[in-house]
């Protein structure tokens, strides 16, 4: 590797020298993953200090792998390094090679992103290259589905910002459909939901093999809306229904799902009732931060079973509450299978990646 490209080291920077407005952006590695927070310097460095659009960069420290930058001119980090291709090596195929690379190195320690890619590894990295004209090909090819799997997540969030304003807007009364006038009935959510309290079984009974009973203990055990098996228990406690709707009463409080089989409610979860109209309802609650409001605990914030009962809400008739759910639970259809078609498309990735480079 280190006959076709040039890894070169970003800058090092001490804390006095990131600002907060400035010439420059300085990028660092959190910057393409989950960071939003930008620093910026006016320094005037060496070109080679640079990383403009169209670069090759490659984030080597803890989360690591390769990214073309689209973005301004930047001042890149020291834990990044700009892959400066000679004439043998195409930008595209070189990409998809270090991510075919990145994907062989998680698979090789259990998937952890904790890893330091060394400079001297990677310029010793041997690589089968084949002329120019595959390269491109090769690059074309897995670029066009990169471009795919970046539209579907770009539909995905596109759904999820729908679904957020549907929300508010059916809610708050500001949107109603045709033919609906009369005003919301003010109640307390006891009244109009049947309210159960988990209660942890013993540590002793849990398993992690799928032979009893599921048990739901909190946040850990929901994932995009749903429950998703991760503990067993022998013993049972109490039992929410499929189809429930389950609330979270421990940090974060007020997350909530449905379950698509019976389980066994742990401490950290409520089950409330199981409409499909409670379960939008509740989601706008999240979202509008009501359950904060209720919340209490010296280490950790929770909601008791008073909280629950005695929180007030405004229900429509019956059929427009049918009404409301049927829409909002025909956009999680989608945005359920837009997010099916996605992973799809990543094994698909992933599969070709190894297919092409192995």
């Amino acid at each position: 590797m280190g006959e076709l490209a040039e890894f070169i080291n970003g800058r090092a920077y001490k804390q006095d020298e990131l600002l907060a407005s400035g010439k420059y952006p300085v990028l660092r590695v959190g910057n393409f993953y989950t960071n939003d927070n930008w620093y910026y310097s006016d320094l005037e460095l060496p070109e080679k200090y640079y990383a403009e659009k169209g670069d090759l960069l490659y984030t080597w420290s803890a989360t690591f792998g390769p990214h073309i930058w689209i973005g301004p001119k930047v001042i890149y980090h020291y834990h990044i390094w700009k892959v400066a291709l000679k004439n043998l090596f195409e930008k595209d195929f070189a990409l998809q090679f270090f991510e075919a690379d990145r994907v062989r190195l998680l698979n090789s320690t259990n998937g952890s992103t904790m890893i330091h890619v060394t400079k001297k590894d990677m310029e010793s990295k041997g690589i089968l290259l084949p002329d120019i004209s595959e390269q491109r090909n090769i690059g074309e090819f897995l670029r066009k589905a990169d471009d795919l799997i970046a539209a579907t997540q770009h539909k995905i969030d596109a759904l999820e910002q729908t679904k957020k304003a549907l929300l508010q807007r059916l809610f708050d009364q500001s949107w109603r459909f045709k033919g609906y006038s009369d005003p919301w009935e003010k109640r307390k959510l006891g009244e109009v939901a049947t309210i159960t309290m988990g209660q942890s079984p013993d540590s002793k009974n849990y398993t992690l093999n799928p032979q009893d009973h599921i048990l739901v203990q909190g946040n850990a055990d929901i994932k995009n809306g749903w429950v998703e098996p991760r503990v067993w228990t022998t013993q049972i406690t109490k039992i929410a229904k499929k189809g429930s709707v389950l609330l979270s009463v421990r940090a974060p409080v007020g997350e909530v799902s449905k379950t698509a089989f019976d389980v066994v409610l742990g401490r950290g979860v409520a089950s409330v009732g199981q409409t499909d109209f409670l379960y939008q309802y509740l989601i706008t609650l999240k979202i509008n931060g009501f359950w904060l409001r209720y919340s209490t605990g010296s280490t950790f914030d929770s909601i008791n079973s008073a909280d629950i009962k005695d929180a007030i809400i405004f229900l429509p008739k019956k059929n427009e509450q049918d009404r409301i759910a049927k829409t909002l639970n025909c956009i999680d259809s989608l945005i359920a299978a837009t997010q099916s078609r996605l992973s799809s498309l990543e094994l698909l990735k992933k599969a070709l990646l190894q297919a092409l480079f192995i």
